[in-house]
Parts: C-alpha cells; sequence; structure tokens
C-alpha cells in the first residue's frame, strides 16, 4: 500500500512539474507597434512551414490526444469498503517515462508556436477577424487552416477530387457576419487547388507537348496569384488597418481569372472522364450549405454548389477511363478556341484565353512549320493532325500491291472518325480525340498542311535540297511568338503549299518526265503501235502455247526486246527497256471475278480502300495450273521514286488489265485468221461441192466464222477508237492544265477506271462470264476448224464412192456447226441486250459499241 501511495505520489508530481513547465515556456514575442495582431496571444505568429503537413495541426490534435489517453491508461480503479471508486497511479517503466515526457514536449512546442486551436467561443470579433484571416493566407494556398478545414466528404488523396477543387467548412462557432464574408473567399481557394493539380498532373511527359506549354503558361500565372498573398501577409503583418474586408478588395479580381482557368482545366479533364447524365447534381445543395457555415451569399453558393456537384459526380464513377486518352495536342488548342469564341463579350475571358492560347499553340507551331516548310514531321505524342504510317515506305511501293504511299503513309487523322456520326455530336462521341481535333480556324487549311508536308517530303527522299523563299517562313524574325488564329499565318500557310505543289510538279512533269512515261505505257499496253506486238506474237508463237508452268520468262524477255528494237515505232522509245514480261496466275476473267467480288472494288464503298489489290491477294493462293501461257502473258513496267507515286503498282496493275482484255481479243483475232486462211488454201473449202447440202453446210460455217471475225474487229475498234483514244485526249487536256499533285493522281487514276468501265470489265460478274463464254465459244470454233476439213474430206470420198449423197454422212458435223451456231447467237443476244440495257441506263459510253454489233444479230424469221 505504501508502495502504491509513493509510486501515485511520483506519478503526479511529474505530471504536474510537465504542465507548469508547458505554461511557463508559452510567452508569445510582441508583436510590432501598431500591428493588426498586437493584441492578445495569437497563433498568426507561426512559421509558415509548421502549419504544413506532415505536422498537420490535426494530427498533432490526435497525437496529443492519444499522448493523453495513455496517461488515462496508467491510471488503476480501486474501490474501498465505503463502495467509492478511487483513482491510483501505477508505477511507470522508463519507456513509457520517456513516452510522456515527449508528449508533453510535443505540446508544449505547439503552444508556444501558436498552432492549438483556440476556441472561438466568447472571443472578441476583432479577434476572430484576424485568426480566420491568417486562416485564409493558408486556405487560399490549399493548405487546411485552423477554422477553415476540409470538407469531411472530400479526400484530399483522391486525384479525382483534387482535379475538382478542395472542399472547405468553416467553424460553426464563427460569427455569422464572419462566416459570410469568409465564404466568398472559399472558391478561390478551391478553383487554385484545382489549378495546381491539373497543372502538376498535366505536366507529365506523357501529356504531350502541347499540355506543357499550357501548364508553364498556367503556372506563370498562379506563380502572379502566389506573390499577390506574399503581398497580402505581408500587409496582414504590419498594417494596422488591414482588415477582411480589405482583404476581399485586393482579392476579388482573381476569383473570375481563376474561376476562368478553372473552366477551361476542367473541360479538358472531364474530356476524358465517364459521362454521367447530368445525376452527380441532385443532393450537392445541402452539402455546400454546410460548407458556408449557415451565411454567406447565395450566388457564392450556387457556385459551390456546382463545383460539389462535379466532385459527387466524380465519385459517383468508379474509375478513370482512357478509351480515347487524355486531352491532348489539337484536342487542346480546339478546347481553347471554342472557350475564346464563347466567351468574346468578356474582355478579361478573352484576353486570358487569348494569352493561354498564344502560349499553349507554339509546339504545335513548330510541329507545322517543320512540316510544311521540309516535309519532316517530329510529332512523337500524336498531336498534329497529320499521321505517319511507319510501315510504309517508298520502297515497298515496287513489291506490294496493297501498298498505297501516297495516300497511306501522310493521312489526316480525322479520317478515323466512326461512319454514321449525328450531325452535332461531339469529337469524342464520333470517335476523335487528341491530334485528329484541329482548332476551328485552321479546319479550312488541314488538307492543305497534309499536302504541302507530302509534296515537300517526297522532294526531300530524292535527295533535293529544300529551299522555301521567304515569303513561306513562318517563323517571326524577332523570335516572337507566332499566332495561329491570324491572317498573316493564314497567307503563310498558303504559301508553302502553293510553294511545295508547284515544286513537286516541276519535279514531275519537267525532271522526271512523267508525259513521255505516260506515251510510252499506252503505246504498250494500249497496243497503239501494232507492228511491235504483231512481230513479238509471231516470234514467241510456239513459247504462248505451251501451258504457264512450262514457258521461260527469260526467253519471252529476249524475244520482247528482239520485237521492240525491230519495230520502227518503238525502236526509238528511250524507256523501252522498262517494259518486261510476266506471267500471271490466273487468267483474266477469273482476275476480274475475284477483283469485282470485293466490296467497294476500284474505289467504291470504302474511301483509301485499294479493292483491287486486295483481290489480287486474296487470289494468289488459288493459281490456275492448267492455264496456257498466252493467258497469262501480260507486261510489267518499272519505274523509280517519286515517278512510281503515279505510276505505281495499283495504276500498273489497271493497265495491265487492259493490256490483256485487247491481247485476248488480238490473239482471237489471229486464230479466227488463221482458220480462215487455211480454209482459203484447202481445195475442199476453195471449190464449190456438187452436193448442195454439203455447199449448204459450208456457207453456215463461212458465214458463223465471219460474224465471230466481225465481233472480235468490233470488240476491238470499240475498245480502241471509241474509249482509249478519246480518254487519253481528256487526260493530256487535264494534265496540261493540272495545278497540284493530288489533282493529276486522281486524273490519272479515274483515266484508267474510266477505260475499265467503258470496257465492261469492272461492271459485275455477269457480264464478265458471259463475255468470257463468247470468247471460248469463238476459240472453240477456230480450234474446230481442222476437225472440220478432215470431216469435209471424208464426207466428200463417201459420198463419191456411194455414188450418191446420203445426210447420214454429215450428220455429226451438222449436229456441232449447230451447237456452236446456237451457243454463240444466244450469249451474242444476251450480251447485247445487256450493253444496250446498260447504256441507256448507267454507262452512256457504252452506246457506241451497241451500235457496232446492232448489224452482227440474227436476223428473226418471218
Amino acid at each position: 500500500m505504501g508502495a502504491s501511495r509513493s509510486s501515485r505520489a511520483t506519478g503526479t508530481h511529474r505530471e504536474d512539474e510537465l504542465r507548469a513547465t508547458a505554461n511557463e515556456s508559452f510567452k508569445a514575442e510582441p508583436a510590432p507597434s501598431g500591428s493588426f495582431i498586437a493584441e492578445g496571444d495569437s497563433f498568426s505568429r507561426a512559421p509558415l512551414n509548421s502549419r504544413l503537413p506532415p505536422v498537420s495541426p490535426h494530427r498533432v490534435t490526435i497525437a496529443a490526444r492519444t499522448s493523453s489517453a495513455r496517461l488515462e491508461a496508467h491510471r488503476v480503479v480501486h474501490e474501498d469498503q465505503d463502495g467509492e471508486l478511487t483513482y491510483t497511479d501505477r508505477e511507470f517503466s522508463d519507456e513509457e517515462e520517456e513516452q510522456i515526457e515527449e508528449s508533453f514536449r510535443e505540446v508544449v512546442e505547439r503552444k508556444r508556436e501558436g498552432l492549438d486551436k483556440e476556441s472561438l467561443e466568447g472571443l472578441d470579433p476583432d479577434l476572430q477577424e484576424a485568426l480566420v484571416c491568417e486562416d485564409l493566407l493558408f486556405v487560399l494556398m490549399g493548405i487546411e487552416g485552423q477554422y477553415i478545414e476540409f470538407d469531411p466528404l472530400y479526400n484530399p488523396e483522391d486525384e479525382f477530387e483534387r482535379l475538382q477543387g478542395a472542399q472547405f467548412m468553416i467553424d460553426p462557432n464563427l460569427d455569422p457576419w464572419l462566416a459570410s464574408a469568409v465564404a466568398r473567399f472559399i472558391p478561390i481557394a478551391t478553383y487554385y487547388t484545382s489549378i495546381q493539380t491539373f497543372v502538376e498532373q498535366y505536366s507529365d511527359l506523357s501529356q504531350g507537348v502541347i499540355n506543357h506549354a499550357l501548364c508553364a503558361a498556367i503556372r506563370e500565372m498562379l506563380r502572379e496569384y502566389l506573390v499577390l498573398l506574399a503581398q497580402l501577409e505581408h500587409q496582414f503583418n504590419t498594417s494596422p488597418t488591414f482588415t477582411l474586408q480589405r482583404f476581399w478588395y485586393y482579392l476579388h479580381p482573381t476569383l473570375h481569372t481563376l474561376s476562368l482557368i478553372h473552366s477551361l482545366t476542367s473541360d479538358l479533364v472531364l474530356l476524358n472522364l465517364p459521362s454521367d447524365d447530368d445525376d452527380s447534381s441532385s443532393g450537392s445543395t445541402n452539402s455546400s450549405d454546410s460548407s458556408l457555415g449557415g451565411g454567406g451569399d447565395e450566388g457564392l453558393r450556387a457556385v459551390l454548389a456546382e463545383m460539389k456537384g462535379a466532385a459527387a459526380g466524380i465519385r459517383s464513377s468508379s474509375r478513370w477511363t482512357a478509351a480515347t486518352g487524355p486531352a491532348k495536342g489539337g484536342e487542346v488548342l480546339a478546347v481553347l478556341a471554342s472557350k475564346l469564341e464563347r466567351t468574346s463579350g468578356d474582355p478579361t475571358a478573352r484576353e486570358l484565353y487569348t494569352t493561354l492560347l498564344l502560349r499553349a499553340s507554339q509546339p504545335y507551331v513548330a510541329i507545322l512549320v517543320a512540316w510544311v516548310t521540309t516535309g519532316q514531321l517530329a510529332d512523337p505524342w500524336d498531336e498534329f493532325i497529320v499521321k505517319e504510317t511507319k510501315g510504309i515506305t517508298r520502297g515497298s511501293l515496287d513489291v506490294d500491291f496493297n501498298d498505297e504511299y501516297w495516300e497511306r503513309r501522310y493521312t489526316l487523322r480525322d479520317k478515323a472518325a466512326k461512319k454514321g456520326a449525328k450531325a452535332g455530336e461531339s469529337h469524342r462521341a464520333r470517335g476523335l480525340s487528341a491530334g485528329a481535333i484541329v482548332p476551328a480556324f485552321l479546319d479550312p487549311w488541314k488538307n492543305k498542311i497534309l499536302l504541302a508536308g507530302k509534296y515537300l517530303n517526297v522532294i526531300r527522299e530524292c535527295g533535293i535540297e529544300i529551299k522555301p523563299p521567304e515569303d513561306v517562313a513562318l517563323v517571326r524574325a524577332d523570335g516572337g511568338l507566332v499566332a495561329m488564329n491570324d491572317e498573316a499565318f493564314f497567307k503563310r500557310i498558303d504559301n508553302a503549299y502553293t510553294y511545295a505543289n508547284r515544286t513537286l510538279l516541276q519535279l514531275l512533269l519537267s525532271e522526271q518526265l512523267l508525259l513521255t512515261r505516260l506515251r510510252s505505257l499506252k503505246q504498250y499496253f494500249f497496243v497503239e503501235h501494232g507492228d511491235a506486238i504483231t512481230l513479238f506474237l509471231d516470234l514467241a508463237k510456239y513459247e504462248l502455247t505451251k501451258r504457264s508452268k512450262n514457258a521461260t520468262v527469260t526467253k519471252l524477255q529476249s524475244l520482247l526486246e528482239l520485237a521492240l528494237r525491230g519495230s520502227s515505232s518503238s525502236a526509238a522509245d528511250p524507256f523501252k527497256d522498262d517494259l518486261t514480261v510476266v506471267l500471271h496466275p490466273s487468267t483474266l476473267t477469273e482476275w476480274l471475278v475475284k477483283v469485282t467480288s470485293v466490296d467497294g472494288a476500284f474505289g467504291g464503298k470504302d474511301e483509301g480502300q485499294d479493292a483491287l489489290g486486295n483481290g489480287l491477294m486474296d487470289h494468289k493462293t488459288q493459281d490456275n495450273p492448267n492455264i496456257k501461257a498466252s493467258e497469262a502473258f501480260t507486261f510489267d513496267y518499272r519505274v523509280r521514286f517519286p515517278l512510281n507515286l503515279v505510276i505505281s503498282k495499283k495504276t500498273v496493275v489497271r493497265y495491265q488489265l487492259v493490256f490483256r482484255y485487247l491481247l485476248q481479243l488480238k490473239l482471237l483475232e489471229r486464230l479466227l485468221a488463221d482458220a480462215w486462211t487455211d480454209q482459203t488454201k484447202t481445195p475442199i473449202w476453195r471449190q464449190r461441192s456438187k452436193y448442195p447440202e454439203l455447199e449448204q453446210w459450208k456457207s453456215r460455217v463461212f458465214a458463223l466464222r465471219a460474224r465471230m471475225f466481225a465481233f472480235v474487229q468490233q470488240m476491238f475498234g470499240f475498245a480502241v477508237a471509241e474509249v482509249l483514244e478519246p480518254n487519253w485526249r481528256a487526260l493530256e487536256a487535264k494534265l496540261s492544265k493540272v495545278e497540284t499533285v493530288d489533282q493529276l493522281l486522281q486524273d490519272h487514276v479515274g483515266f484508267l477506271d474510266d477505260c475499265l468501265n467503258s470496257l465492261l470489265l469492272t461492271t459485275n460478274e455477269k457480264i464478265l462470264k458471259l463475255h468470257n463464254k463468247m470468247i471460248t465459244c469463238c476459240e472453240m470454233f477456230a480450234a474446230y476448224t481442222i476437225t472440220f476439213t478432215k470431216a469435209l474430206l471424208l464426207a466428200t470420198k463417201t459420198a463419191d464412192h456411194a455414188g450418191a449423197w446420203s445426210p447420214s454422212f454429215y450428220e455429226k458435223q451438222w449436229d456441232m456447226l449447230e451447237k456452236f451456231e446456237k451457243n454463240f447467237n444466244h450469249h451474242f443476244e444476251t450480251f447485247h441486250q445487256i450493253v444496250g440495257y446498260t447504256a441507256s441506263r448507267e454507262n452512256p459510253s457504252l452506246l457506241p459499241l451497241h451500235v457496232r454489233l446492232e448489224h452482227l444479230k440474227m436476223p428473226r424469221p418471218e
């Protein structure tokens, strides 16, 4: 018992001693004479760093309370004989004594520095005003104060809530008129913390250089704001006339400026958040009332309610969405330009957004200037409207049918927009974000920006030095900032486009001799000079009759070179050595059916889709092993960069289609001509037979052969005279007036597509197969001429030996002839009707063919 009393006395004495030390230690230093805070003890003299985490006032208070709890934990409850409870202190260990001493030292230190919260109950209003003024100096920098604390619903560790801004609540014991005055400052603190968080997060490297520039501009504005707070703190510490009203007088212009910046940053942040159907605003009014401590201006209440509603909407969202990525690049500039346009009636907003747009756009200007003046694209964060496809190079132009170097290596990002988008939908709703969006003032110029860089890129890859004239330079000579939404800037873009276009056109037409190249292509692929083709077909007649897999391409190439040098029309061509021989793995009809079966063939439904190349690639695995060399034979043409932009694989394939069609007709014409020659050389055909029925059969053979020969000649004549030559003259006329390289490419491809369409090669599968049946019928008839000749000789000898003619002698040949006639007449009539229908409804250019075939129709029996 004595030991316990002794320990209790020792503990009590030690506790009293520490408390006395704490009271003596807290002696506030005198304030400067005449200071606003000279009266009474206050924590307003505390240094700034003592208010910063991790030594948060709330954390220290909790720690102090925890220390007191530890002291209470050492007390032991006893019940005496009368039933009364008594408390005794148990004996402390050395470690526990050290903890108690440390806790008291902490309390002493905080009391000395004035960091412990003083109760506002019973305090003079002037002293309350001094306390909240000092609190505001910290709250306006986002630091929690003593009497203006974070809202319990606000979590400073949540990055989403920090981006919306810190939410504060005022001590309810503050006088109502002071609470109303303090409430006017709260939105400024909320805006500042939101903007500061935006600057911290969007200054990350992955956010792109446009956001970096924007954050740098905003950071400078925040620095001016902090300088203003430092000046006001100096006034607070030195001026006896500094009051809360004067505080608001100096600070209230900043409210509008920060609200404008906050509106911009919120719009940028919300672009990357899930849409919430405006349900976040519900339930926000009640929480805003509590933040005002029961008083304040209704307008400020509405502002706080709106900000709390946005924060609640974010809290209700489960996670940050990255479906389309954060706002960066051109999208940031588009948001700035949109805000500048919508707030043009507010001088402050106009000046602010103009400054931010000017500063944020400088990296974009640098990328744009490099692109339109040198053809180099330096856009590591995908912020520019032009996109480069790295996998497409100029080397692939010679090997890949699907390659579209010109169309797909450099493209506009907004081409990836979702199809079927409704009018008025946002960019994000249409699948566009970041660099795929351009400011409204640059939208009319984006195509010229794309083409100017593409033109110069081609010139640069040719090894030609680019020296744009002075009027093309887009940077100011004094190194100042360049305004993108200025007429002078637009004029520079137009000058850069004109220079690039003119330079590349001159390179193609003058130095690369494009027109001469096209004439060379026309000469060979359109069989313009028949002597060279005729000589080649005579020399390669035996080789072309072989199976394609047995034919030798090297031998055919040698025969072609021999024919070209032996032809008077081709010997003078300087580009004849660029013509080569290839054997295609399928027949013309099989090839065309494959191509026309692809959706959007020949520039149809899907823009930018090379359906012709896709058809070719799909057909590579379905080679025809029984194809003859004459059916697989075609030409190829070799050109180097940059001519292969115009004479690309895609266009050469179209030339090949025309050539194979003409060659097919040419070979069939030669077969029918050879059949006629054989018949005229054979006496049994040339001499009149003494058997009338046999003579009638011969006449019908001659008539069918003549109709087939005329059909082939009319088809060939229509192709050359009515399709190829007129379209070629139209192309030459267009090229003489062409002003842009893109127009040149479109005119060239359009010329070939018109030719293919007029030749019925790309119309539909039914016409292709019908035409093929007619060609096959003619070929079989020409090949069957030898059989007819043998049968005619045999029938004549049999009749002479029998002394009379019997129909049984020639019944089989009559049946065969009737099959040929029926087959050809049926397909010819169907083909003629389809041509007439197409000419009247879809393609008027087929009308001359319909007229040419009219006289070949068989007269109907009366």
